[in-house]
């Protein structure tokens, strides 16, 4: 018994000490390099390629930014950044109210993406795990609004706010957009396969309500989902141009679209402005981007462990 107990273990340790030492090479001497397969290589290229083509928009809308209207229409093209970056931001701060104007559009965006993540949730929660009176015809509802093009909702919407006395004010942008029947659908699809019907029944043994169950069970588990919708919402929200071209009549309510559409004149465009203007209006994107990003992979991570 205790010689076969001592062979055993000596015998499985032999290969995992000779596969280690191959690994690490000769004893004292550095660790052997792995080699690279041609396929990662290209791989690689390949990505590295792909995001190179990805970025040169935004680098080709900062050079243009930092340029003159003139230097644009040369050929070949300028591809270095040039000096006219704050003289074009100045230009813009004094043809419109940018400032202002970007502060109404991230009212109105973080509004907006904030009620649809918890209208969106909620609805998307009862529709994936509980059993209720019309719960298919209400989703079939649901689902039929994306045959409907948004533009043949803008008269109906228009009368309604005119009706309210909405008209030229941020209400207006914000209502209209609290029901969303992508985020209810991407939601409920989500949440069908990721929150267990069983921790929804331990959960209702302890005496958990909906709300409740929505809280602690339901909020963690689609905590990506809600990432990624959030992400879509607000940059949705943050580009949205022609309803806030319609209800908006106070100059002083302008969302940055409608504003940065008012640099084009009929006697020309000033192109190095208008793509100072478009820096601008980016940036903030970018860095909600980043930030839900972050977010978006921590939560798939995370989840991923938990599995």
């Amino acid at each position: 018994m205790s010689m076969s107990s001592r062979a055993v273990p000596a015998a499985l340790a032999g290969p995992a000490i000779e596969t280690s030492s191959r690994r690490r090479g000769p004893i004292g001497g550095p660790p052997r390099r792995r080699r690279l397969r041609p396929s990662a290589v290209f791989r690689h290229l390949g990505l590295l390629a792909g995001a190179l083509v990805s970025l040169f928009p935004f680098y080709w809308m900062f050079v243009l930014a930092t340029q003159p209207s003139a230097v644009i229409y040369q050929y070949p093209p300028v591809m270095t950044p040039g000096d006219r970056l704050g003289a074009n931001v100045g230009t813009i701060m004094e043809k419109t109210n940018i400032w202002a104007a970007m502060a109404n559009t991230f009212v109105v965006a973080t509004s907006v993406t904030v009620l649809v993540l918890l209208i969106a949730s909620l609805a998307a929660f009862a529709f994936a795990k509980f059993q209720f009176p019309g719960k298919n015809l209400l989703f079939g509802i649901v689902l039929a609004t994306f045959l409907l093009p948004s533009q043949l909702a803008t008269i109906p919407q228009f009368l309604v706010m005119s009706k309210l006395g909405w008209v030229g004010d941020l209400k207006a942008l914000i209502l209209p957009s609290l029901a969303s029947a992508f985020g209810i659908f991407w939601l409920r699809q989500y949440a069908t396969s990721a929150i267990p019907s069983e921790l929804l029944e331990a959960a209702t043994l302890d005496g958990c309500g909906f709300l409740r169950q929505y809280r602690h069970v339901c909020l963690p588990t689609i905590r990506p989902a809600l990432a990624f919708l959030g992400i879509f919402t607000f940059i949705g929200s943050w580009n949205d141009f022609m309803w806030p071209l319609i209800v908006l009549t106070d100059p002083t309510k302008l969302t940055l679209q409608v504003a940065l559409s008012q640099l084009k004149t009929a006697h020309g465009t000033d192109y190095g402005m208008l793509m100072a203007s478009s820096l601008i209006a980016v940036l903030p994107l970018l860095v909600i981007f980043f930030l839900g990003a972050k977010q978006f992979m921590s939560g798939i991570t995370e989840g991923a462990v938990k599995g």
